[in-house]
């Protein structure tokens, strides 16, 4: 079931549409076509009571004020782009340093501060959002036609496709920027993470990868086992305040762009469990680690460091400057697709 309401209206007054998706447990999720954002996601805990699993808003007015991209849809390039600038063909292209000197999340007006046209697809429980990019939008080359569709199945999972076409060629690398809490409240560092890898890329202090790939063995990057997500962050380097890494995902190389496992998060206070699944070669773990000021809660209660945490599926970090990085560059004659799921489910 489908629901459409109208979320609110931007500065132009351009209209903004909210649609709710339910299945027959009475689980929801709700996507608004102003930055293709999943503004809520409430599914069953261990007793079967619904309950909110992601951190946001309720108005459309929060979404315009600065926030952490809570839920967005990020694009054209998710994560870092080192020194705001890339090379392609020779040509050099300059972005907006929105994050110090570096690019971050797509720039100044990424995909999660644009309206998107949106397509309900009641047979499917799903909603389309899509959008043209222009050439030149951000400093990105090519008009580039893309779109993410939101899918809430019957057996709690939460679905998202992406598919883009472009007429030149040009960098894309898109996720989803949702902030999930299991247990609904508090903080997730007794929620306990297993992630399917054992190497990741390390960073510098400004989080701009040096090109190398670690393995995470012995390190407080091992989540190769279930480990509580507070049980090392304070060795991690206080600059960074917490996890805020992308890992390399295990696959055969027969399965490099099938879906494949890429982690498991447990509540032990809910009993839910979230399992990613993803075609993306890595994810990135954030644990929320620095608060912007004047960010509150649905209930008007201020967050607390560590109050959600972000598996981010994606390309590497600033692959445009790492040749030896999956490559993020789609042509014209080629076809960008994407799948990463969020299952949920219960220990009972």
């Amino acid at each position: 079931m489908i629901k459409q309401e109208i979320f609110g209206k931007l500065p132009n007054e351009e209209p903004v549409s909210i649609f709710t998706l339910t299945n027959s447990h009475g689980s929801t999720a709700r996507v608004t076509n102003y930055g293709a954002i999943l503004t809520s996601l409430a599914v069953p805990d261990r007793n079967g009571n619904i309950g909110e699993v992601t951190l946001g808003f309720d108005r459309l007015e929060d979404y315009l004020n600065p926030h952490p991209h809570f839920g967005a849809t990020i694009g054209r390039v998710a994560n870092r782009i080192a020194n705001a600038e890339f090379t392609l063909h020779g040509k050099q292209y300059v972005l907006a340093a929105n994050h110090g000197t570096h690019t971050l999340h797509g720039g100044k007006m990424g995909f999660d501060k644009q309206l998107w046209q949106a397509t309900p697809q009641s047979e499917n429980n799903a909603v389309t959002f899509s959008r043209l990019s222009p050439d030149g939008e951000e400093g990105f080359p090519g008009n580039l036609r893309v779109e993410v569709t939101f899918t809430l199945t019957e057996d709690n999972a939460l679905r998202l496709d992406y598919l883009a076409t472009t007429d030149m060629d040009t960098p894309i690398n898109l996720t989803n920027h949702a902030y999930f809490n299991l247990s609904g409240e508090g903080d997730i560092l007794d929620h306990e993470l297993t992630l399917n890898t054992y190497l990741y890329t390390p960073t510098d202090n400004e989080l701009i990868p040096t090109g190398e790939i670690w393995s995470v063995k012995n390190t407080p990057l091992d989540f190769t086992q279930p480990t509580r997500i507070g049980a090392h962050l304070h060795e991690l380097p206080a600059v960074i305040g917490g996890y805020d890494h992308n890992f390399v995902l295990h696959k055969s190389n027969e399965a490099a762009v099938a879906l494949t496992f890429a982690a498991r998060v447990y509540a032990p206070k809910t009993g839910r469990i979230m399992e990613v699944y993803t075609t993306e070669p890595g994810i990135q773990l954030y644990t929320m680690n620095r608060i912007p000021d004047n960010l509150y809660s649905r209930d008007g209660k201020p967050y607390s460091p560590h109050a959600a945490l972000c598996l981010e599926a994606q390309h590497f970090p600033d692959s445009l400057h790492q040749a030896h990085f999956p490559s993020i560059l789609l042509t014209p004659n080629s076809v960008y697709r994407q799948t990463t799921i969020y299952q949920f489910k219960t220990d009972h």
